[in-house]
């Protein structure tokens, strides 16, 4: 069994807050409630895969105002949430020779590693030998969150720039749409969804499950796990499985496929799938998506049958039903 290397968490850069009592241009002599001033620092980082952070901008903290004993009395609205002002300059490079889209999860933390928030950022199609620069926001922390002090680089992916899921609102040349949502966790339990939607001008029709390649962090071929119909008596699944029977869509109808596994590790070597390469069909374009599935030891990966997703009727705006 060829085993895969994990994703790749690496700390790309930090950045402590200044020191308290510290001073920067245009906040001496503020008064009361004054706009905090940003404090940007160039990184000087290696990188990893590909991927670096070039600067980091946190802005100092500012007093908050007194209220005036004279006006206690009156009724305030509460102000709404603002932005914490947060945010990494980065740089991606490919080194390779194919064209590439990364995906990086980058995590925003305190000076003790609690993350307060994170960003998903998705930089496409970086032609070999190629750099793009970008910048991510940390956006307003939740409610009595402690003060962002770093800015790692949590987690890279990279695929073909040809099998990547399109953007949002985007239709592939084959007229439909393959992705994968962000999952399900419970008691050792792993479910993914996936989700093919008709965005072309002609029915699409599908029987049975997707077909499915599993790929190391080379994206390469895994062996040795076995891709069972339905749940695979992985778990109580009926839904899953239902004899297959061919779906046809119209153009803007779906349907829900998805992968079902446990992270079990007993006797053996525990094995992670960073990709997973995907045809709704036989024939079919690919789309690798990356769900990374730890499959701990079981060797046993359980695939949805094509299934007509449910829409809500209700007149709200429509969701995915989850697998």
């Amino acid at each position: 069994m060829r085993r895969s290397a994990t994703l790749l968490p690496v700390l790309a850069a930090i950045l402590l807050l200044p020191a308290c009592g510290s001073e920067h241009a245009g906040t001496r002599g503020a008064g009361p409630g004054a706009a905090s001033s940003p404090h940007r620092t160039q990184v000087d980082d290696p990188g990893t895969d590909g991927v670096r952070i070039t600067a980091v901008t946190i802005p100092s903290a500012s007093p908050s105002p007194s209220p005036s004993p004279s006006r206690d009395y009156l009724v305030r609205a509460d102000s709404l949430p603002a932005d914490s002002g947060v945010l990494a300059e980065y740089e991606v490079t490919n080194d390779g020779t194919e064209s590439l889209t990364y995906t990086v999860l980058f995590d925003f933390t305190t000076s003790t590693g609690e993350v307060m928030g994170n960003k998903r950022e998705t930089v496409r199609d970086v032609g070999p030998g190629r750099t793009v620069r970008g910048t991510v926001r940390m956006g307003v922390l939740p409610p009595g969150a402690s003060p962002v002090a770093r800015v790692e680089v949590a987690e890279v992916t990279k695929v073909a720039a040809d099998e990547a899921p399109p953007a949002a609102g985007v239709c592939p040349s084959s007229g439909i749409r393959v992705t994968a949502d962000r999952g399900d966790a419970a008691m050792g339990l792993r479910v993914v969804g996936l989700h093919l939607e008709n965005c072309g001008t002609r029915d699409y029709t599908v029987n049975g499950c997707p077909r499915l390649e599993l790929l190391d962090d080379s994206r390469e071929a895994i062996e040795g796990v076995r891709i069972l119909r339905g749940s695979g008596g992985i778990t109580a699944l009926p839904e899953w499985d239902e004899q297959p029977r061919p779906v046809t869509l119209k153009p803007g109808e779906s349907a829900v496929s998805g992968l079902v596994w446990r992270n079990t590790t007993q006797s053996g070597t525990p094995v992670d799938v960073p990709y997973v390469r995907v045809r709704a069909k036989a024939g079919a374009d690919p789309v690798t998506v990356t769900p990374h599935l730890d499959l701990g030891t079981t060797g046993k990966l359980g695939v949805r049958p094509w299934q007509r997703e449910q829409r809500e009727q209700s007149g709200q705006p429509e969701q995915r039903q989850q697998p």
